[in-house]
């Protein structure tokens, strides 16, 4: 179980507050209690000294030659505890061993009295002296006293400690609100914390964080730059290899290895088309994108760009490529977003057999906005609709030359945008329809 801060404070608190109210009634006891009982036994050791000089025997009857104090009470036993003399109510003691005295306390009249009891010898015998003194009603006021004094304290400490632990619970407030901050945070967000708004105990952390931050943010934009610079230096030479090409198959002298170079064009397509997707993967991956900055893009018209750049591929390969788009904003990276719907046209397109139609989709759902590509082509079972998703996964025997990574790219921008992606059956279970939920309206 993780340690708690308050939860360590209290304890820390409780075990020498605890200490210190058993202090508090000990001390109370020494002071108040324990002098007034040894006052009590004092005069009770007096009156039964006094008592045994002046106890006389005479032809077997017991008397005391002067009469003892009203407050004091005293009864006379011999060795088989029958009482010779004195009170009655007070009872005989049985003494063991060597022991000659014996402070104990007596019920006499519904009170509890001290004794003291003295064993001493006579020329009839040994004999037990009780005394009790009627005034000295310590023993219930003592413990009476004693209770009252540490029920208090522990009241007091009780009191103490719910006060304390309020305290802590509002002294970690800004703790706690901290925490909260960092928490409601996106991943994507970076931006330092604002060191004034916390106490000075945890300006520290704070500092630690926002250098943490700014490192991350550094090694994020360093990251964009590689990107950016791998992309130009891969799509420039291709780009020239593919011009050349064209330029020598329109060459009377390449005719007998026109076949040849078409192939090697063919190739040199697919690494610009799979070079393309490997950099675009890369922009979409989210270490890369801690620091997008997204804004307000309206959906449809983002998606009606991206489908002019795709109608001329879609005549070549007779498919009827449509859009039924209903004005929709959203909050998204504009360049991420085209590579989503990008990929998404590229793989309905390369697809969807000759005469089957490709249908791009913007709207609202249950009042949050949605993109959707549909096609009539073979579909994607049930069973490989997760799959899929995955980097370079392609399904077995499936048409085409891709890469596998169009679907990998719109799930990773998705994420980005904290959208959902559902990959389902298209109209009458014919073809796969790819669906982009959005989380919320753009304001």
């Amino acid at each position: 179980m993780k340690s708690s801060i308050s939860r360590q404070l209290i304890y820390w608190l409780a075990i020498p507050l605890m200490l210190v109210a058993m202090c508090g009634a000990l001390l109370h006891y020494l002071m108040n209690v324990a002098p007034a009982m040894l006052d009590g036994d004092l005069r009770l050791h007096n009156a039964s000294t006094a008592l045994m000089a002046q106890i006389r025997s005479h032809a077997g009857h017991w008397s005391v030659d002067s009469g003892s104090s009203a407050d004091i009470l005293y009864a006379l036993h011999d060795s088989q505890g029958r009482l010779l003399l004195g009170d009655p109510r007070l009872p005989a003691v049985n003494f063991a061993g060597d022991i000659t005295q014996s402070f104990a306390f007596a019920q006499v009249d519904e009170r509890n009295l001290r004794t003291l009891s003295t064993r001493f010898d006579t020329a009839g015998g040994v004999l037990v002296l009780t005394v009790a003194d009627k005034r000295a009603v310590v023993a219930p006021a003592a413990r009476l006293g004693l209770m009252n004094t540490l029920l208090w304290d522990f009241v007091q400490l009780d009191i103490t400690l719910v006060l304390v632990w309020v305290g802590i619970q509002l002294g970690l407030r800004p703790v706690k609100h901290l925490r909260d901050a960092i928490a409601a945070r996106s991943p994507l967000d970076l931006r330092p914390i604002d060191e004034s708004s916390v106490p000075r105990e945890i300006t520290p952390v704070v500092v630690t964080l926002n250098r943490l931050f700014s490192l991350l943010r550094a090694s994020v934009q360093s990251q964009q730059q590689l990107i950016s610079n791998t992309a130009h230096q891969l799509r420039t030479p291709i780009t020239g290899m593919q011009a050349q090409l064209d330029l020598l198959i329109a060459e009377e002298a390449a005719q007998p290895i026109k076949g040849r170079l078409a192939v090697l064009r063919e190739g040199i397509r697919q690494l610009s088309h799979t070079s393309n997707q490997l950099l675009t993967l890369a922009r979409a991956d989210p270490a890369a994108n801690i620091a997008i900055k997204k804004q307000t893009v309206e959906l449809n018209l983002a998606v009606a760009e991206v489908a002019a750049k795709f109608f001329d591929r879609a005549l070549r390969s007779n498919i009827d490529l449509g859009v039924e788009l209903e004005p929709i904003t959203v909050i998204a990276d504009p360049s991420l977003l085209d590579d989503l719907v990008s990929n998404l046209v590229d793989n309905a397109l390369k697809y969807t057999p000759p005469g089957g139609r490709v249908t791009i989709i913007t709207g609202t759902m249950d009042g949050k906005p949605y993109l959707a590509v549909e096609d009539d082509g073979p579909g994607i079972p049930p069973e490989e609709r997760q799959r899929v998703r995955q980097r370079f996964y392609r399904m077995p025997h499936s048409a085409g030359h891709g890469s596998g990574l169009g679907l990998a790219i719109v799930d990773e921008i998705a994420r980005i945008h904290d959208a959902t992606v559902v990959i389902a059956a298209g109209a009458g279970s014919r073809g796969t329809r790819v669906s982009l939920q959005f989380t919320q309206l753009a304001l």
